[in-house]
C-alpha cells in the first residue's frame, strides 16, 4: 500500500470514528457508573485491527481521542480516554492475531472493553489518589462485557457485509495484510 493511500485510510477511519465518539454523545446510556459509555468508536478500532493492523489502529485511536477531547471541549478527560483506548488496542490486536480464531471479533471486542475499562479505572486511581475508585470494578466490568459484545458484534456483521461494497469501488478491495475470513463470524 503507498504511503499516500495508507494515510487517506487513517484519515478516513479517524473521521468514521470521530461521527461515532460524537454520536454516542447525544445517546443516554443507562449506567450507575460515572463517564460509563458504549464505546462505538470502538467498532473502527476494531475494523482497522483486522484490515490495517495494530499500529495503524493505534494511530487512529491516538488521533480520535485527542480530536474527540477539542471537539466536546472535555480537555480534562483526555489522560483517560487515551489510556484506556490505547491500553485496549493493544490488547485487542494481541488477542486477535493470537485468540482470534478461538474468541472471534466478539470475544476480542469483550477483551477490550474490559482492557479500556480498567485502564480508566488506573488513570482515576492516580488521579483521585484513594484505593477506594476501584470498588467501581465489578460495574465497569459487567458494563465492558456489554458494550464489548455489541462493539463485537456490530464490527463482525460491518466486516461480513463490506467485502461485496468494495468489490465494484476504486480501492479495489482489502488492503493486502487484511485477514478477515474467520473474523465476521458471530455468535
Amino acid at each position: 500500500m503507498t504511503r499516500t493511500r495508507r494515510l487517506t485510510h487513517i484519515a478516513i477511519y479517524v473521521a468514521l470514528a470521530l461521527v461515532l465518539h460524537v454520536t454516542e454523545s447525544f445517546i443516554p446510556v443507562p449506567f450507575m457508573v460515572p463517564g460509563a459509555k458504549l464505546g462505538l468508536a470502538n467498532i473502527i478500532t476494531l475494523i482497522v485491527i483486522v484490515l490495517s493492523g495494530a499500529y495503524d489502529a493505534l494511530v487512529v485511536v491516538a488521533l480520535r481521542t485527542f480530536l474527540g477531547s477539542l471537539l466536546s471541549g472535555a480537555l480534562t478527560s483526555f489522560a483517560f480516554s487515551i489510556v484506556g483506548g490505547l491500553l485496549a488496542t493493544v490488547v485487542m490486536s494481541v488477542a486477535q492475531r493470537r485468540l482470534g480464531r478461538v474468541f472471534g471479533l466478539v470475544g476480542v471486542s469483550v477483551l477490550g472493553a474490559v482492557s479500556h475499562n480498567i485502564g480508566q479505572l488506573l488513570v482515576a486511581g492516580v488521579v483521585v489518589g484513594t484505593m477506594e475508585i476501584y470498588s467501581y470494578l465489578p460495574v465497569l466490568l459487567v458494563a465492558g462485557v456489554a458494550t464489548g459484545y455489541f462493539v463485537g458484534i456490530t464490527a463482525g456483521f460491518i466486516l461480513r457485509f463490506l467485502p461485496k461494497a468494495l468489490a465494484g469501488s476504486a480501492a479495489g478491495g482489502w488492503p493486502e495484510n487484511a485477514d478477515v475470513r474467520h473474523v465476521a463470524r458471530t455468535p
